[in-house]
């Protein structure tokens, strides 16, 4: 579902599109997109997602819960603070960025409309041999920009939401279902502006960086701010913002869920090993 709605995103998302490639909502794009470069041209660059979110989720989520743990001492002692799972969630990104950035830049580069690349590995070594190491960190210090906010948001609403609806905190997957679709949703209207600057600096788009005068190479998120305001106003800053919504909510509510249960099973597996027989 996630990786399906992201091409829409992507393209929704471009300040200057081919006239072949302008879109008015997210059933029309997917729909259009289809049936003029085929069935599975939504899906371009899932192998590369695939590839880095193995280890990517796993730094994340072993980050978090030992940074939760610690800075839940350090400041609130006993109980659940708010401040702690911000950091924390914060702190996690970073090493989860590290891994993925290249991976969505590759991933975004496919997924352009007429794109020249033809597969992951083609585009790596294109990206490579003509912009060098640089591009795949180009968007990097935007990508934190927008997930270090993101992921505090994030965290915080879903430890707030299971404060609410599981005060117990006992393995209850509806309620990481709705905790965790509500925090991402949340999450990802609050910063479609940044998502919006995060694909201008991944895809540099050829079109738009011409009608903004820009020659060259656009790096930087205040340089990608300008230029989005420049072209599009004010409403270009949250252009694809029903696609990002739609996509991230059973992205986290799956991801959650995934993780709840396997913290649930593996702690239920170490306290019977250690139980005297």
């Amino acid at each position: 579902m996630e990786e399906t709605m992201k091409p829409q995103k992507t393209r929704m998302q471009s300040l200057s599109p081919d006239p072949r490639a302008q879109y008015t909502s997210i059933y029309g794009a997917l729909k259009r997109i289809m049936r003029t470069e085929g069935f599975w041209r939504p899906l371009r660059g899932l192998n590369v997602m695939i590839m880095g979110a193995g280890p990517a989720h796993a730094m994340y989520f072993a980050c978090y819960e030992n940074m939760k743990r610690t800075l839940n001492d350090v400041f609130h002692h006993q109980g659940n603070s708010h401040l702690a799972n911000g950091i924390a969630g914060s702190m996690a990104t970073l090493l989860h960025d590290a891994v993925m950035n290249p991976a969505e830049v590759v991933k975004q580069r496919l997924q352009m409309y007429n794109s020249q690349h033809r597969s992951a590995l083609s585009c790596i070594r294109t990206v490579w041999r003509t912009e060098g190491l640089g591009a795949f960190y180009r968007s990097y210090t935007t990508q934190l920009t927008m997930n270090i906010p993101f992921q505090s948001i994030h965290f915080i609403t879903y430890e707030f939401l299971q404060e609410q609806v599981n005060p117990h905190r006992t393995y209850n997957p509806q309620s990481h279902i709705i905790s965790g679709g509500l925090a991402g949703a949340l999450a990802a209207a609050a910063t479609t502006p940044l998502d919006v600057c995060k694909t201008l600096l991944n895809t540099q788009e050829n079109v738009a960086l011409s009608l903004a005068n820009i020659s060259g190479r656009l790096s930087g998120m205040a340089n990608a701010f300008r230029t989005v305001y420049q072209l599009n106003g004010l409403a270009g800053y949250f252009k694809g913002i029903q696609a990002r919504v739609i996509y991230q909510m059973p992205s986290t509510a799956i991801s959650w869920s995934v993780y709840e249960f396997f913290k649930y099973f593996l702690t239920k597996r170490q306290l019977e090993n250690r139980a005297p027989y």
